[in-house]
């Protein structure tokens, strides 16, 4: 599901993967659902393997029981398995209620018998796109209309971002504090959001400061609020963040450029969460989870003196790493997708996608501003590109130049035709197409420091696929590894 803004409203492009079998219902569904924000994809054939659907990121599965592999349960069940679980609808061609109950049980949403009108099915999956839209009007969004992020906005395929997740799970619901270190633009605020979104103190409050936006003189202020007449321009009394968040969670961001002496006053109030605002002599008591997050070398700021050891222990009873998105290759094709969608929606655009050179030079890009700078980037593209295509000259001028660094492929001018002699066209081809398979596989495994998962992406094939190819070509992933 992918939230947008628009004329000030919150709108939902709803993803709907439609894989039957009628191709007049592909036509009639495409044209009258194309007034709605719903992305659609199209399948007729059963060659598609049934993962591949599974890993579209559907909300929403509309599937001919006969394009099913059996058996059904366990093939239904990796759809219902998925974190962010789709509706699953089903259309058989048997009028027969027994048919529809063991569907039903098998794990489906919704069943529907395909000898009814076209019109009809047509309106029972509209009716379920709505039901879908408003449930998640209700589970996403707080009452003042802002997105509450989920853990499930994580998903990933990276085995390193998968280890991290699977240790969010297990401490989303206590309410140790949490330290979390990661880069600039990883989404230390969001996974704290969601963090906070998913435990039991969900119904509070999410009070997040940026430590390092507040002048010195005024974070003790912010933090821990004032009496009237506490300095000058205090003309009334005001409560701090801490005393906001009671009952629910306070997000310190930029820890690590807190002010040696606030540090002291942090460090007592982790201790029994007791503190007592500038100026004021009556100690306040509250009751929050202290989620805190930095993107600086925490023991190499304690070495320096530049931050307090038993803060440090305090703050990281859970200590996490938030993987950048350098170390997330297998994601970001998916990721640059998602934004593209949601830059489309957002400037009024239609761009379909990336050229398969803009892709990849997406891919292989260092990313030092992570996810933050991945979302910018492909707004301007799609601010600057001129076709229903974003090619690499509507990217930064930096992904132009890293581009053109990589190894280019054989030039066909300079090979020698002598040993062609006595070989038929097939073979020759065969032979020219092998050298030129091996240098870009070659290549692409180099830059994905030998990651057959990334390389195929890139390469735009199936990993089976470029695995077969490199075991023809004599082609070991190990010696690309770093």
């Amino acid at each position: 599901m992918v939230f947008f803004y628009r004329q000030g409203k919150i709108h939902m492009l709803i993803r709907l993967v439609c894989a039957v079998k009628d191709k007049k219902l592909h036509a009639d569904l495409e044209k009258r659902l194309s007034i709605f924000d719903v992305q659609l994809k199209m399948i007729s054939s059963q060659k598609t393997p049934w993962q591949n659907l599974v890993r579209s990121c559907a909300d929403i599965f509309v599937v001919s029981k006969s394009l099913i592999p059996k058996p059904i349960e366990s093939s239904v069940a990796m759809l219902n398995n998925l974190p962010e679980k789709p509706t699953t609808i089903i259309i058989h061609d048997r009028e027969s209620s027994e048919e529809h109950a063991n569907l039903l049980a098998s794990g489906a949403d919704v069943v529907l018998y395909s000898g009814i009108s076209r019109g009809s099915l047509i309106e029972a999956i509209e009716s379920t796109l709505e039901s879908r839209r408003q449930f998640y009007l209700v589970d996403r969004f707080d009452q003042q209309g802002r997105i509450k992020p989920k853990l499930s906005d994580f998903f990933s395929n990276s085995k390193e971002m998968q280890l991290f997740l699977d240790e969010v799970q297990q401490i989303v619901t206590t309410d140790a504090t949490l330290l979390i270190l990661g880069e600039t633009g990883v989404g230390k605020e969001h996974l704290s959001k969601a963090i906070h979104g998913e435990s039991h103190r969900s119904q509070g409050p999410f009070i997040a400061i940026n430590t390092a936006a507040i002048p010195e003189q005024l974070i003790e202020s912010e933090l821990f609020g004032h009496e009237q007449g506490a300095f000058t321009g205090a003309v009334r009394s005001r409560r701090g963040a801490f005393e906001l968040a009671h009952g629910g969670t306070i997000f310190l961001d930029e820890i690590g450029e807190m002010p040696m002496p606030l540090q002291s006053k942090l460090l007592r109030v982790l201790q029994d969460f007791e503190f007592t605002p500038v100026g004021g002599e009556v100690p306040i008591w509250v009751d929050v989870r202290v989620i805190a997050a930095t993107n600086k070398d925490l023991e190499m700021e304690i070495a320096k003196g530049n931050f307090r050891q038993d803060l440090y222990y305090r703050l990281g009873v859970m200590t996490m790493t938030l993987p950048p998105l350098r170390n997330r290759q297998e994601d970001i094709p998916a990721m640059a997708n998602h934004f593209l969608s949601v830059c489309n929606k957002k400037i009024g655009r239609e761009i379909k996608q990336f050229s398969g050179v803009a892709l990849e030079a997406i891919c292989n890009y260092s990313w030092p501003g992570n996810i933050r700078e991945l979302i910018n980037v492909i707004e301007r593209a799609v601010l600057l590109c001129k076709s229903e295509i974003i090619s690499l000259n509507d990217l930064p001028s930096t992904f132009q130049e890293s581009f053109s660094e990589m190894p280019s492929l054989p030039n066909l001018q300079n090979i020698d035709t002598s040993t062609w002699t006595g070989k038929t066209l097939v073979q020759v081809k065969e032979e020219v197409l092998n050298r030129v398979e091996k240098r870009y596989i070659e290549m692409v495994l180099k830059k994905t420091a030998g990651k057959v998962g990334a390389a195929a992406r890139i390469a735009g094939i199936h990993p089976r696929g470029l695995y077969g190819k490199m075991k023809k070509l004599g082609l070991d992933k190990a010696n690309f590894k770093l």
